[in-house]
This record gives C-alpha cells, structure tokens and sequence, in this order.
C-alpha cells in the first residue's frame, strides 16, 4: 500500500530513567524484571544501553519477551533497605511511514481476522487488565460510521477523546478501572490509551498499547527542567497492508520522532517498566524520574 514519509529530520535523544525503592525494613530476597531497552524499530535505532543497578545483582540475564521487548531479570540476594536502576540509552529517530487518509482502507477491513497476524490477533481479544464493553463500542461508532478510512476514523477519535477528556495528574492511580475513566472524563496518557484501545477492540480492532518517552520542550525563555519528562502511553492500531499506525490521545497526534518507543503489549500489565517480587521491606517509598535529551 503507497505510504509517504513525513518531512521531520532524525533525532537523537539521551535517555535517562531513573526508579528507586526506599524500603521501611530490610529486603532480604528480591526478584525484578525491567522493560527498559528502547525497541529496535524500522523508525528507530537503539544505539546504546545500559542499566545500572544498585545494590549490584547477585543475577542479570536477558531475553526478548512475547511481545518482542527486551527484558532484563535480575535477582537481589542480602539484606537491602533501597534499589536504584538508571536506565540509560541512546536512540535515534528517523521520521516514520506515514500513511495517508485516502489510502487508508475501511475500517472495516481491519476487522477480518484472517488478513491479521499473529501479534494483532491476540490484541482484538480482551486482556488481564482491557476489557471491551459496549459503551465503548457505542463512543467509538461516532467515529468508526459505515465505511470510513481506518486512519481518517483513528484520527477523529483520537480528537475526541483529546477534547472530551481533561488531563489531570492525580485524578486516577493505577487501582483506577476504566468504566471509572469514562464516567469521570478524567486521567493521564495511560487513562487515554486504554480508554482508546478498549473502544477499537470493542469494534473487533487490533490495538495495543505502547509506552515509552515524549520530549517535552519548556515554555519560550524558560530553562530545560532536568527530569521535567515523564514516562509516556500511546495506543496503535493494525491495518492490513500497512502495519500498526499509532496515535496519540493525549496530545491528539500521530507520533512522529518526538516519541521514542520503550514496548508494546497488550496492556500495561505486559510492559511494566520495572516489577519484581521481594521478600520483606515493609513499607516502600517509590520515586521515578526521566530525563529526555536532545542531543541533535
């Protein structure tokens, strides 16, 4: 299918993500797997990575999951009051296929499980923590009308749910269910991306969720925050003939190299950026920061 490629230069970006873990009482046993490797993509190029882990792992292998993200799972052994990872990478962006909204074929189309593969098919159905529901189904068929482009029908409801919904930090935490979202109109990106997959699924639509990075730029005459950027969610959809086209419902827009990809999955309970089970600890105090630097 003909595609184009839109008129942005390649970006190269230092990434630095940074979790750590205070602990009320000593952890003696702990094991955690990290999805924090930016994907090898056609528009996109890990250049170099690396974790640094604190207190150092007594184990560390990799592997690439299901879902075709890296995954690195390491295993604390001795008493630990607090663990540190810093993330850091490399990557370069090239600017993305773009596909147009006359090629695009009828949504409808997307709907035909046997034009599908593997890895889409499994993001019709619901998942652990994305159910569809009719009423998503009934807000996303003001979008999706008989007949309609794909992409022209992605786009209208990536605005709508850009313009229905107030971006309120604080507003939901990840305990929040979706129906709760929909009825509030209230969340941040994770909200707006599930929201959004839950709806294409309910249409019977491949959509997955990904994370990752959005380089943010301060207000003119103000300084680069360090840390200011924050951990980011996107939704993508499959077409037949094209790919997975992704958006953006939170800042209604077809990412392009100012988002770097971490993972995609079914939900966020597939890519979690870091998650482990430990053996102690008491009470924890989490704190997470990124910072997103343009290097050219």
């Amino acid at each position: 299918m003909p595609s184009r490629v839109s008129a942005d230069a390649s970006v190269l970006y230092d990434v630095v993500h940074t979790t750590s873990y205070q602990y009320s009482e000593a952890v003696s046993v702990s094991q955690h797997i990290a999805r924090l490797t930016p994907r090898l993509l056609p528009h996109q190029l890990c250049l170099e990575h690396w974790l640094t882990i604190v207190p150092a792992p007594a184990l560390q292998t990799e592997h690439v999951d299901y879902f075709g993200n890296r995954a690195t799972v390491f295993a604390m052994r001795g008493g630990h009051r607090q663990l540190r990872v810093d993330a850091h990478s490399r990557v370069r962006l090239q600017p993305r296929r773009v596909l147009r909204r006359h090629e695009s074929p009828p949504w409808e189309a997307a709907t035909n499980r046997d034009l599908l593969p593997l890895e889409a098919v499994d993001c019709v159905v619901d998942s652990p923590l994305l159910r569809s529901a009719p009423e998503y189904g009934a807000y996303a068929r003001e979008s999706f009308t008989p007949g309609r482009p794909l992409l022209e029908a992605l786009l209208d409801l990536t605005r709508r749910i850009f313009e229905d919904f107030t971006f309120e930090p604080g507003a939901t935490t990840v305990a929040t269910n979706l129906a709760e979202v929909f009825r509030t109109r209230r969340g941040v990106c994770q909200d707006f991306a599930c929201f959004g997959i839950a709806c294409l699924r309910s249409l019977g639509l491949a959509a997955e969720y990904v994370s990752g990075y959005l380089e943010t730029v301060p207000a003119p005459g103000q300084p680069r925050r360090i840390g200011a950027d924050a951990s980011h969610a996107w939704l993508a959809v499959y077409c037949p003939g094209f790919g997975w086209i992704e958006a953006d419902p939170t800042n209604n827009l077809l990412p392009s190299t100012g988002h770097v990809t971490l993972a995609c999955g079914r939900d966020y309970g597939d890519i979690s950026p870091l998650r482990g089970v430990i053996l102690g600890g008491g009470r924890h105090l989490l704190s997470v920061s990124v910072d997103v630097a343009r290097v050219e």
